[in-house]
C-alpha cells in the first residue's frame, strides 16, 4: 500500500479487517513499529472522531502524531496549477508540500467540498496534489468524495459483529444504506464510500434506498440495487446504514426531506432485527431517533470505537518498508 485514499489501495479487504480486529485485541503489540516516526495530520475543516481516533492509533504504534488545523492556524492554500495568486490565497501547496513531506513519514489530510461545484470537488484536486508533491505516503482523512477510513471501520464492525453472531449458515447479510433527512446539505463522501466498500468487499448482499433526485455517481454504486421504496429495501435487512447526502445530479441541491425516512423502532420491525450504523455525528431525532440510537439494535458507538483500529492498520501496512 503506497497511500490510502479508496477502497482502490487495498489488494486484500478482508486481511485488512483481520489486523485491524487483531490490535482491538491486543493495540500495543507493534509498539515499536512507529518509533522515531512523525505522523501529520492537516485539517482543512474541522473533526472529533477521525482526529482523535487517528492520533490514538499512531501513538499505539509508537508514533509522534502533530495536528494542524490548515483552516485556522495556517496559510490559505493554493491548489490550481499555474495559479496567479493575487487572491486570499498566500502559499502554494507546491511549496507547503514538499516541506510537510521532509517533516513527517506519512501525512494525513481532510478536505471537504465545497457542493457548489460538481467538477472541481470530484477531481479530488486537494488530496491529489499533496500526493503528488509530499514525496511520502498520504492517508485520506476525508475527501471530497470519499471517506475511507470511516468505511474501513464499517466493515470491520460489520465483521466483528458477524463473527461473533452469525446470521445463517452459508448466506451473505443484508445491508442497506438508507438516506435520512438533515436540516442543510451534506456532502455524498461517506454514502459513496461505504457504497465502495461493501461493493468491492462483495460479501452481502447491497441495497441502497433514497428519495427521487438523491442518486449517488454510478462509479460508486455499481454492484447495489437501487430502490426508492424504504419499506422495500429494509426487508429482512441485517444491518442498516443511515445517512443523509445531498442531491448528484442537481449537484449539492436540497429536495425532498420527508421526516417519514428517519429510521424507527416501527420500521425496524420488517428487518431480520437489523443492528443500525451511522458515522456520527447525527442529528437526534432528524436523522436517527432516540429509541434506535439508545436501544439494543444501535452499533454507533462500537462502530465508532473501532476508528482506531482501522487508522491503526492502515498505519501500519504504510509504515512497512517499501522493496
Amino acid at each position: 500500500m503506497k497511500n490510502f485514499i479508496s477502497v482502490s489501495d487495498v489488494i486484500d479487504i478482508n486481511a485488512l479487517v483481520a489486523k485491524a480486529l487483531a490490535y482491538k485485541a491486543n493495540p500495543f503489540r507493534d509498539k515499536t513499529t512507529g518509533t522515531n516516526k512523525r505522523i501529520g495530520l492537516l485539517f482543512l475543516n474541522p473533526s472529533l472522531r477521525t482526529r482523535l481516533s487517528t492520533q490514538v492509533a499512531a501513538q499505539n504504534l509508537g508514533m509522534e502524531a502533530i495536528v494542524f488545523n490548515v483552516d485556522k492556524e495556517g496559510w490559505a492554500l493554493e491548489f490550481e496549477e499555474g495559479a496567479i495568486m493575487n487572491g486570499n490565497t498566500v502559499e502554494h501547496v507546491k511549496d507547503a508540500a514538499p516541506i510537510l513531506g521532509n517533516y513527517f513519514d506519512i501525512l494525513c489530510i481532510r478536505t471537504f467540498p465545497s457542493l457548489k461545484n460538481r467538477e472541481d470537488d470530484y477531481s479530488e484536486m486537494y488530496i491529489s496534489q499533496f500526493i503528488k508533491y509530499a514525496g511520502v505516503p498520504v492517508i485520506s482523512l476525508e475527501s471530497a468524495t470519499l471517506h475511507p477510513l470511516q468505511s474501513l471501520t464499517d466493515i470491520i464492525t460489520i465483521k466483528e459483529f458477524l463473527n461473533n453472531s452469525p446470521l445463517r449458515i452459508g448466506g451473505k447479510p443484508k445491508i442497506v444504506l438508507t438516506w435520512a433527512p438533515h436540516i442543510k446539505p451534506l456532502p455524498q463522501c461517506v454514502a459513496n464510500s461505504f457504497s465502495q466498500w461493501v461493493t468491492a468487499w462483495g460479501e452481502a448482499d447491497f441495497v441502497i434506498t433514497h428519495p427521487q433526485n438523491y442518486e449517488l455517481a454510478e462509479k460508486f454504486t455499481q454492484g447495489a440495487t437501487i430502490t426508492h421504496n424504504q419499506d422495500e429495501a429494509l426487508k429482512d435487512a441485517d444491518f442498516v446504514y443511515v445517512k443523509n447526502w445531498s442531491a448528484y445530479n442537481e449537484y449539492g441541491k436540497m429536495f425532498n426531506n420527508d421526516p417519514s425516512w428517519m429510521l424507527t423502532a416501527e420500521k425496524l420491525r420488517i428487518t431480520n432485527n437489523a443492528k443500525v450504523m451511522h458515522c456520527l455525528p447525527v442529528r437526534r431525532n432528524i436523522e436517527l431517533s432516540d429509541e434506535i440510537l439508545d436501544g439494543p439494535n444501535s452499533l454507533v458507538t462500537q462502530e465508532a470505537s473501532n476508528r482506531v483500529w482501522a487508522a491503526q492498520a492502515v498505519i501500519s501496512e504504510l509504515l512497512k518498508p517499501r522493496p
